[in-house]
């Protein structure tokens, strides 16, 4: 009798989160001293920018656990614990999301005020600068306004490919050696694009029962750019 067939489970994905895992290249070594000599941060709060995907949360949980720091959500201030949060240094993510919704904004405020009047860190992430932020509680965009900000820009080569090498990692997945170096060439130069890429070639991996290959790498990269396979050039996506 045959045996049904099985299909290939994934293996959960453990993003590695620590210093040890964070990998510095020109792109983003400023960004990183300054959260590393957090202590010396004007006003003690300092803005943490850049574009979705590019390691703002893996940054944050270092600077947590450099501080001792709490990680909460913006959207999450109106039902959180402000005077218990404030008691420790604190990072609060993604700042523009609560733009316009006045409880959040009010309880951000309320959070800044304490926090710092209790001589504690306050660290906040964001797409942009403070300065594009839609924040209609004036006293809270004035204060946002005075803070230090620090970008983490668009990939290097050397980023590029220690972040497709960490998000492999974190999936479990060991490509065969090429494929970085193929992909670092060819792929738009973005963590999104990284992410979003090696999330396709796990799934198609796992459905095809074929390892981490540079064809399928190429053909996988195609599918997602919407090119033939195999015709990217060197500089298509720099």
């Amino acid at each position: 009798m045959t045996q049904p067939e099985q299909l290939p489970l994934p293996l959960p994905v453990r993003e590695a989160l620590g210093r040890e895992e964070f990998f510095v290249s020109s792109a983003n070594a400023m960004a990183v001293a300054l959260v590393e000599r957090w202590r010396d941060w004007p006003a003690r709060k300092m803005v943490l920018c850049g574009p979705k995907g590019s390691g703002k949360t893996h940054l944050a949980h270092v600077w947590a656990r450099l501080s001792d720091a709490r990680i909460v959500t913006a959207v999450s201030l109106p039902t959180a614990d402000i005077p218990s949060l404030a008691d420790h240094p604190v990072c609060v993510e993604d700042i523009e999301s609560i733009a316009g919704n006045r409880p959040a904004e009010e309880a951000l405020f309320h959070l800044h005020n304490l926090a710092l009047a209790q001589g504690q860190s306050l660290l906040l992430t964001s797409e942009r600068e403070p300065t594009h932020w839609p924040l209609t509680v004036p006293d809270l965009k004035s204060r946002m306004m005075g803070a230090q900000a620090a970008r983490l820009g668009a990939p290097d080569d050397a980023l590029l490919t220690a972040v497709l090498a960490k998000l492999f990692a974190d999936r479990q997945i060991a490509p065969v050696p090429e494929v970085l170096s193929y992909l670092t060439r060819h792929m738009p130069r973005s963590h999104a694009a990284a992410r979003d890429l090696v999330a396709a070639l796990d799934e198609t991996s796992l459905a095809t029962k074929r390892p981490v290959t540079r064809a399928l790498a190429s053909e996988v990269l195609a599918r997602l750019l919407d090119t033939p396979s195999g015709s990217e050039s060197d500089d298509a996506t720099r």
